[in-house]
């Protein structure tokens, strides 16, 4: 059988319970072997995170340290430049081997967006692409991202048979939680408990972290 590794990248500022179920909901539907959480440094596509990569990585840390299904991959944090995935591709296929496959997974709202991606269209040939439903987002009706998932759309099987070059339609349990919402309910004096995992709720209080 061949060894399939998930690879889910973000700013995670700060990494949710939403982050953390939909990692390991792919990991289980998806039979991965290993999901690989991949803090950005520099995120070349939004603005800089309210916190520091080391924070946004140690964050991550403790919410995954009772949670051995999941891995933190800390590799882009150590690239004084912004965090290409075709880079981090580049970087793991070199690594891991030729017959590995790759899996990149992200939201709709991200693969609509992935022309705009540095070397985009090289991904494809590195890794598969997970593409995950999200409430209030589609795939355009035309465009590069629309022909790219025409021409490259297969089953979930595709993911045992080659290393890399299918798209896959993934639909979860999404829980509606947001890093934007909760960065605002921290500025605004309220308590996001229960939104973020206990300890790193531990943690953004001990730091002061989104005030």
């Amino acid at each position: 059988m061949r060894k399939k590794i998930g690879i889910f990248g973000g700013t995670f500022d700060p990494v949710h319970i939403g982050h953390l179920r939909m990692a390991l909901e792919l990991k289980q539907q998806l039979g991965l072997d290993d999901m690989r959480l991949l803090p950005c440094h520099q995120p070349p596509h939004r603005d800089a995170p309210q916190v520091s990569s080391a924070q946004r990585s140690e964050m991550l840390r403790i919410a995954l340290q009772d949670c051995p299904e999941l891995q933190l991959d800390e590799r882009e944090l150590q690239r004084d430049k912004p965090s290409y995935t075709y880079d981090t591709l580049v970087e793991l296929r070199a690594e891991l081997g030729a017959d590995v496959s790759l899996v990149l997974c992200m939201g709709e709202d991200a693969f609509a967006g992935l022309p705009k991606w540095y070397r985009w269209q090289e991904l494809i040939q590195l890794a598969h692409i997970v593409v995950i439903a999200r409430p209030g987002w589609r795939i355009p009706d035309a465009g590069d991202a629309r022909e790219l998932l025409s021409l490259c759309e297969r089953d979930v099987k595709s993911l045992d048979k080659e290393p890399a070059g299918s798209i896959v339609l993934q639909s979860l349990r999404l829980l509606p939680i947001s890093a934007t919402e909760i960065r605002q309910q921290i500025a605004a004096g309220n308590s996001a408990q229960f939104l973020v995992p206990d300890g790193v709720w531990n943690y953004i209080n001990a730091n002061g972290l989104y005030r």
